[in-house]
Order: C-alpha cells, then structure tokens, then sequence
C-alpha cells in the first residue's frame, strides 16, 4: 500500500565478463556453517513439482530457528571480527554521520513543527516554536520511549489548531504501530491509546476532537509477526474515549483486499478516502462531505468520485467542490485535473495542467498557487501554476538532485521543502510565495570534505534497446582503468523512483576509493507508468537485464571489472541482487541482498505479501508461475556453482518481508556454493525492515557490509577521509 503523510514527507563482449578473474579473495580457510536439516517438503504447482527442503526456517520463532540463527549471526561476526579495517570504517562511518539533520517544518494553529536529530540520537526528535516565542521546545523525544532507542516514531497528524498531536510509534522495527495522543502545550500524553495499527496515517477533523484511522483486527497471539494482513477497516476515534467506542466508517468485507486511508481537507469540509487494492498505484477515490448537518459528521455516505482501478489519482487541494487531482488518467506521465464534487463525471472534468514529457510526481496547493514536482531523467524540478493552470515559473534547485518533501497550505504565502542529492545533505529551503525568493533554512554541516567527488548522469542501453539513466558518483578525474571498486545499487519495482539522496555511508565509501553507481531500472517511476509496468509481471525480467546491462556499461567504460565490482539492494532490491546473482554469477565480485524478497512462489503467504503480486504475479496461476519460478531467487541456485562472496542481511522483527526469505536463502545459497568465496547471512535482532532503525545499528550495520566489501574486493584503506585511499595491485585469487 502506498502511504501518505504530510510530515515524514549495457550490452558487452561476454568473452571477458565470463573470465575467472570475477572471482574473490577466499576465507583465510573454509568456513564451516551451521547445518541446517533439510525435510523432505515438495510441492505441486501446476503439475510441477518443487522442493522447499527448509520450510521450516520459516516459522521464526521455532526453536529450530532459533538455534539456527544464532549459529549463523556467530560465524558471520566470527568472520567479521576477522577484518582489520572493520574498526576503522565503524569509527570514520560514525564522524560522518555526526552532523544535524533538519527535517521539512508545517504549520499547525500558527506554530511551526519540526524534526531535528543532532547527529548520533537514535531517532530524530519533533520539535515546536509558538507564534509569539522566538525559541523552541521539545514535544516528543522518541529516545526517551526505550533504552535502546528501538522503539521509533512512524507517523504523526496535529490538529488544525495546533492543541494536539496524534502519533504512531513502532517497536523494534515492526509495521505495527500503536497510536496515541498528546497535548502540546503540557507534552504530557492524553489516555487515549489505539493498537493494531498498520499501514495507516491519522487526520484530524477540523473541529480538534477526533481523526480518521485505519486498523486491521486483533492478529492471533502468536501470528503477528507472520499472518496475512486483510480486511482492513476505517474509524473514528473520538479523544478521551477508548478505542473499543471508536466508530466504523467504512470498510468491504467483500473485498478483503482493499486498504483504506483518509484525509480531511484543509477546510475541514470533506474527507478524501483513497481505496486501494494492492502496491499498485491505481486507486479508487471517494469523497465524504463531513458539513451536512442533518447527519453525524463522521458518517456521510462517501461521494465515489473515482470508483475503477483504472489510474492513480491522489488530492491536491479544494476550493469549496471545486477539487483539484494528480491522476495517470489517459496521461501515463500524470497531470492535474479539476473537477466540482456536485458534477464530477468524466465530462464535466478540466484539464488544469496537462501532461509534460517529464513525469509529474505530485502536486499540492499552496497559497494561491499550485506546486508541481516533476522529475526530468530521474531529478527533481519545482514548477508553479495558477489556479487556472498558467505556468507561473519554476523554483531553481542547486542541481541534479531531489525534492523530498515539501510543506505548505492554501492560506499560507510560504513553503518549505528539502533538496538533496548524492554529494548535497539535505537541506531546507524556504519560499516566498509573494516575492519569489527562496534562502536556506536550515544547512547542515559535516564533518567530511564533499569538493573532491562528483555526480555525473550517465546513459546505457539495456538488453532490448532501452534507454536507461544511471548516477555515478566518484573522486573527480577518476581513472578509467577497471581497477575501481564499486558498488552497484538498484531497485526497480513498485513505482518507486530511485532519485538522487545523501547518505554518510556513500561518502565513507567514496572516501574508501569507492564508486557508487546507482541506474533507474524499468519497473520504478522515474518515467511514469509506463516505465513502472515495463518491469511488472511477466516484463520483470527488463529489470534485471537493465541492473546487468548497467554492471555490464560500468566495465565496458572501465570504471571497473568484475573482480571490484559489488552489487546492493534492499527489499525488491534484494531480489533484484538475488536474481542478478543467479542468472549473472560471474559477472559480480560481492552481493549484498539486504532484506529480499527470496522466494517467489511463497512471498504472498505472509503478512502484506499478497499485495505485491499487481507488481510480481502469483504462482497460483499457472502462466504467472512459469516467470516466477524462471526467476525466483531461491529456485535458481545451482548446486556446485561459484557464486560471488555474498553478505545477505536481514532482520528478526521484519514483519513486511519476513525474514524467512532470507533464512531460506542463504542456507541453500551456502550448500551450493563451490569454491570459499563466503555466503554469510548477518541477522538483526530487535528491528525490522528498516523504518526506524537506531542510528548506532545502521552504522554498525554499513561498518560491517564495507569491511565484508573490502575484504572480498581486495581493498586497503588507512582509515581517514582525507588520504588518498589505496587500492590493492593484487589480483583477486579464483573463487
């Protein structure tokens, strides 16, 4: 489901990539793994019978599982205690991620809201100055919610006065989250508490006494962490009342799959219930009038504005029923139309701004104007429009980079948002609607020198021809003599556009003598929708040809070679390495598949999986499981194969792809493998799929993925960000 929040706002010659030389240094000697029993599980799909002999490491909490995984985390760290370097980079990774961090501020009632870390607190702490106080306080620590700093803040609403703030907070990394409300002018909580919460924001009603919220039913004592999340519902919780008198908005037992979130208008005249069905963008779109008096204001039976899975459509902002929405509707790339709640069929529609070659990514009213984030070849531009849909002019950004929120209300002349890119920290800009200046509003400052290291936008062409972008960031003037180690990133599904962002980690890397190169892959949203469904369902496998195509472009162009060449992704990025690793093995010295969606024909039996086959496909049709089992990571290890040195990486609260897939993955990775290159699994504990990670656990985390890297790519580094790194002239011994 896609969440709102208006605060957490190719082709080379194969001779040489075939070559041994990919290989990587070896373990000082073989790694003896833990064992892990294999049953004799097979199942039938279709007629064809598959094998799933570690079935059992999907019950997490078994045991079984239990034993295994904590004899895994030992030879891992074993392993790992092993690297000389290991220290250095945790201690250099930890200078650099020390610098404040701004987050976009939004007016509530006339005080502004804000989140702010100092540089190393577990999470970032939300702020608020009054309108006749020049300084600022503290109204909600989330550090002080746990000792270890793992129980996170994920969402939160305030009232249109600015009296109250409603928030979710998470523990150890789970989507659920328990909802609770606070008094901001006394920062003490109220008794209101709201559980099994997930996959929702919260609006307030205008009046300050209640929001809208959505919630699935009491999970089964010991099922939380893995059963199917269906039936979601929407209610109202009224303040001061307990959870069990809120009232029943809406909900569709007939259609277990559709997810509900509301979202009261800036008047306070309607709520906006967009409907979805799965990950997919398309959406249904209702509206409520909560300003008919004859009826409870929380009940009005919705107006079905857009009631077909046909486009996406997301709200803008109103004048009265007159709306404003960004919809996909016969315009792939997304523009604004406008239409009167009163008459809101197809024929009285107006096209306000029609669709632009690049792809509009959101739109917001703001003052008087419309705002309009479009993203040109995958970087952001600020575009303005009246009302009426003349362009207005366009907010200069610093460069090729992104806009990663944005802040700002119908009767305000201001806006706020942050710009950040790969050598750029994010920083808050703010706009005067009025004048049109723009200054900076809040700048961090690091502790490491950018000036060396540049960006350049790249493109290759992938398998079929295509056209694909791809950021390459490195030390400027470069060599191009294939010795650089690099780090391939990619994701590429879910609409998701992979746009230029800042992270302490990447400069710690660049600092190692590192290029970090990150290409967008079909199946994101860089280039609207149809670049998104060029890599779904049966068309997934683009998305692979175009992560080879750019591992492929990066050596042919020799900013690297096999032997140096490492490759990163999270989530469906992790399927993504899993799948690159396995059609490709020998193209790639190191993978890291972090948190992967492993295995195919199963991801849709746990928890929210199910949503994700608009994007992948299920295998229980018979033409979907003939591509999802072409591809699926775990069903394409080759007993006796070299596979590169692979760190995958997950954790034991991830209840969205449940750790599971990566259990079942590196224990058949590990009995397939030949040769000592190391296929090591690294198993969090106390967090999940990474939404409100700690901050000392990311550092120790990418402290430990870089020294796996340097490792298995035959790096030296002294350890400091300012001498010249340096890279070993040794060729890496055959896996």
């Amino acid at each position: 489901m896609r969440l709102r929040s208006r605060l957490l706002q190719l082709a080379t010659a194969s001779a040489a990539l075939a070559s041994p030389s990919a290989a990587q240094p070896a373990a000082a000697s073989p790694i003896a793994y833990p064992v892990a029993n294999k049953s004799s599980q097979v199942d039938d799909y279709h007629g064809t019978s598959i094998a799933d002999p570690y079935r059992w490491l999907e019950d997490t909490d078994s045991p079984e599982t239990r034993a295994w995984v904590a004899a895994e985390n030992t030879v891992t760290f074993a392993y790992l205690e092993t690297i000389a370097a290991r220290a250095r980079i945790r201690a250099r990774l930890t200078e650099v991620w020390n610098y404040p961090k701004y987050g976009t501020p939004f007016k509530d009632g006339g005080r502004l809201f804000w989140f702010e870390n100092t540089g190393l607190q577990s999470q970032s702490v939300l702020y608020v100055r009054d309108p006749k106080h020049a300084t600022s306080r503290v109204l909600l620590d989330p550090n002080t919610l746990s000792a270890d700093g793992t129980v996170a803040l994920q969402s939160t609403d305030v009232t249109p006065n600015g009296r109250l703030l409603a928030y979710g907070v998470s523990v150890s990394g789970s989507d659920w989250q328990e909802f609770r409300v606070r008094d901001v002018n006394t920062g003490r909580d109220l008794p209101d508490t709201i559980k099994w919460v997930k996959f929702s924001t919260m609006s307030w009603t205008r009046d300050g006494k209640g929001f809208y919220y959505s919630r699935y039913a009491e999970p089964k004592a010991d099922s939380a962490m893995l059963a199917l999340n269906k039936n979601q519902k929407l209610y109202y919780h009224r303040v001061g009342t307990k959870q069990s008198a809120d009232r029943l908005i809406y909900e569709r037992p007939d259609q277990p799959d559709w997810g509900f979130e509301a979202e009261v208008t800036d008047d306070g005249q309607y709520a906006v219930l967009s409907i979805s069905e799965s990950t997919d963008p398309r959406n249904r779109l209702y509206v409520m009038d909560l300003s008919i008096p004859s009826r409870p204001v929380v009940t009005a039976p919705p107006v079905k504005v857009f009631d077909r899975y046909d486009a996406s459509y997301t709200y803008a902002g109103n004048l009265g029923s007159t709306f404003y929405f960004r919809t996909t509707r016969d315009a792939p790339r997304g523009r604004v139309i406008a239409l009167d709640l009163n008459a809101p069929q197809e024929r009285h529609w107006r096209v306000v701004v029609g669709e632009q070659k690049e792809s509009l990514e959101s739109v917001s009213m703001v003052g008087d104007q419309l705002v309009a984030r479009y993203l040109s070849d995958a970087h952001s531009r600020l575009r303005l429009f009246s009302l009426g849909g003349a362009a207005s002019g366009e907010i200069a950004l610093p460069g090729l980079g992104s806009v990663t929120a944005l802040s700002g209300r119908p009767r305000d002349d201001e806006l706020f948002y942050t710009y950040t890119s790969y050598l750029y920290p994010p920083t808050v800009f703010r706009h005067d609607l009025k004048s049109g200046t723009t200054v900076e509003y809040k700048t961090p400052k690091l502790e490491a020198d950018l000036s060396p290291y540049e960006t350049k936008q790249l493109f290759f062409t992938s398998k079929d021809g295509t056209k694909v972008p791809m950021f390459v960031t490195a030390k400027k003037g470069v060599a191009l003599d294939g010795t650089n180690p690099t780090l391939l990133y990619g994701y590429g599904g879910f609409d998701i556009s992979l746009t230029p962002s800042f992270s302490p980690a990447t400069i710690v890397w660049l600092e190692m003598g590192g290029v970090y190169a990150v290409p967008n892959l079909r199946g994101g949203g860089e280039y609207g929708d149809d670049w998104h469904r060029a890599g779904t369902l049966e068309r997934k496998q683009n998305v692979f040809d175009d992560f080879i195509g750019a591992a492929e472009f990066l050596i042919k162009e020799k900013y690297t070679s096999p032997s140096k060449l490492a490759i990163q992704g999270e989530s469906n990025g992790g399927l993504l390495v899993g799948a690159a690793m396995t059609q490709r093995p020998e193209l790639f010295a190191v993978a890291l598949p972090a948190v992967g969606v492993m295995d195919m024909l199963r991801f849709h039996k746990f928890t929210i999986g199910w949503a994700w086959t608009s994007d992948y496909g299920s295998a229980d049709d018979p033409a979907q499981f003939k591509y999802l089992r072409a591809y699926s990571p775990l069903h394409n290890l080759t007993l006796g194969t070299r596979y590169p040195a692979t760190l995958v990486t997950t954790a034991d609260h991830d209840d969205r792809v449940v750790p599971g897939h990566s259990f079942k993955f590196a224990a058949a990775l590990q009995a397939a493998q030949a040769g000592n290159a190391p296929t090591l699994i690294r198993i969090e504990t106390k967090a999940g799929h990474g939404a409100g990670k700690p901050t000392a656990k990311r550092i120790d985390e990418a402290a430990d993925i870089f020294a796996f890297v340097a490792k298995n790519l035959g790096m030296v580094w002294a350890g400091s960000g300012t001498p010249e790194p340096v890279k070993s002239a040794t060729p890496a011994p055959e896996r």
